[in-house]
């Protein structure tokens, strides 16, 4: 049931619209003759609107807004006046208000501007969660060397409109990097469609890709778009690309090439504009090899090949991982924000987290923010199977240069000897033997570790 606080130092007025509110509207209604009592009520009741009086003795109206601001209470407020002074409603309006009306408006109007106040309220409270949550999914977090030559090459194709081939292990964020690189392209404000390859029946994938008319087949009881069009001059991703039947690799393909698809049902081609990218955590040239992938498709899709590295090639990157699926979580939870411990986190550096990647640490993180009744996440509530095989700074080899293994090794030792001082330079030189702070400082820059942007780490 909606909650709406009528603020009327008159108390036979702010009576009349309490029941009026009540007869016609439905809203149950709770009243306060003085401003400060207004504020008070807002500490126990949950207000889901306001209607205010800007002329009240003592705190009027205007300092009731003031009030709200500095408070941080974003209730949204109607302001109401008798005196005809709309050019003083506008100036509350300046100071938070969502709108204004006259005492002597019949109360349908009030009501209407009541619920166009609650509308307007919601639809912003679903687009900051919607802020919220991609600001959470949407963006590859770390500063490791491979991170970084990945976003490198992210940057140098972003814009080029050719098919894009992103491989990587699951969990590791290929879907992460193909928003990016739609964010990041001439046609950001377009389309991104999703499709999982791997998930659809091969009876719907067609269907799903191009579309169909009505009555193509049984349940076609509509004609529908495919994602090609749906993307529009946006972006396509097909995920899990290696998971193609062969009859659909061979229209992908057609499509491709032609740049036009046709309905299921239809001899109609239309022209399609959507760049492709493809993911896959498959040896596509292996697959090309057993004959279950089309050659050319397989050459039509990697113009471009962008390879996300597993986790246990940037371990250094945990760290801030952990930190950030600590801040995500704990909000999406409604829970105080907790802290990671640093022998902690030495034990989350230790695993291989080969299982499923970035993917496999949140859950991780997740199962250890339920565990732990403090606001400091220890060694203790690391899931036992990830204590057991974590190994220390163990990194492994793949394919990496000599080089790269160590900078990398270098960096896990650097970031959790900071972790464990809190982050103080002058402790951390001292536990790794160098001469001073300023020794730290000079290889912290060298491997691009940084403390910006870390929170939940003790």
């Amino acid at each position: 049931m909606t909650l709406v606080l009528v603020v009327d130092d008159v108390a036979a007025m702010a009576e009349q619209y309490a029941y009026d509110l009540k007869r016609i509207g439905g809203y149950d209604v709770v009243t306060a003759d003085e401003g400060e009592k207004a504020l008070e009520l807002l500490k126990s009741a949950a207000v889901d609107c306001m209607i205010l009086d800007l002329e009240m003795p003592g705190m009027d109206g205007f300092e009731v807004l003031r009030s709200l601001e500095r408070q941080g209470d974003e209730v949204p407020v109607i302001v109401y006046t008798g005196t005809g002074n709309y050019q003083r409603c506008i100036e509350a309006v300046r100071l938070g208000a969502y709108g204004f009306i006259d005492k002597a408006e019949p109360m349908e109007r009030v009501i209407r501007e009541i619920e166009t106040v609650l509308e307007r309220r919601r639809l912003r409270d679903e687009v900051a969660v919607l802020q919220r949550r991609l600001g959470a999914e949407s963006s590859l977090v770390g500063n490791s060397a491979a991170l970084q030559r990945l976003r490198e090459s992210m940057t140098r194709v972003a814009r080029i409109p050719s098919p894009v081939l992103i491989v990587g292990e699951s969990g590791s964020g290929k879907e992460l990097v193909a928003r990016d690189l739609h964010r990041a392209g001439t046609e950001r404000h377009a389309p991104f469609v999703a499709i999982n390859s791997a998930a659809l029946p091969e009876t719907l994938l067609e269907s799903e890709l191009f579309g169909h008319e009505r009555g193509a087949f049984t349940g076609a009881s509509t004609t529908r778009k495919g994602a090609f069009e749906a993307a529009g001059r946006g972006t396509l991703f097909l995920d899990e690309i290696g998971e193609l039947p062969l009859a659909a690799q061979a229209k992908l393909l057609r499509v491709l090439e032609q740049r036009q698809v046709t309905r299921l049902g239809s001899n109609h081609p239309i022209a399609v504009e959507a760049r492709v990218l493809a993911a896959t955590n498959r040896d596509l040239e292996a697959e090309v090899a057993a004959g279950r992938f089309r050659q050319d498709l397989y050459y039509r899709l990697s113009v471009h090949v962008l390879r996300v590295p597993p986790l246990r090639e940037r371990l250094s990157d945990v760290a801030d991982l952990s930190s950030h699926f600590l801040a995500t979580i704990c909000e999406r939870f409604g829970m105080r924000p907790k802290k990671l411990s640093g022998d902690a986190l030495q034990v989350l550096m230790g695993y291989d987290w080969s299982r499923n990647n970035v993917r496999e640490l949140r859950n991780v993180i997740e199962r250890m923010i339920i565990a732990a009744d403090g606001d400091v996440l220890r060694p203790e509530h690391v899931p036992l199977e990830i204590q057991e095989q974590s190994r220390g700074m163990a990194t492994a080899a793949g394919d990496r240069s000599f080089q790269a293994l160590r900078a990398e090794a270098e960096r896990q030792i650097v970031v959790a000897a900071l972790d464990r001082n809190d982050w103080h330079v002058t402790r951390t030189a001292e536990e790794l033997g160098l001469a001073d702070h300023a020794s730290l400082l000079k290889i912290m820059r060298r491997l691009n570790v940084r403390k910006e942007g870390r929170t939940g780490l003790d």
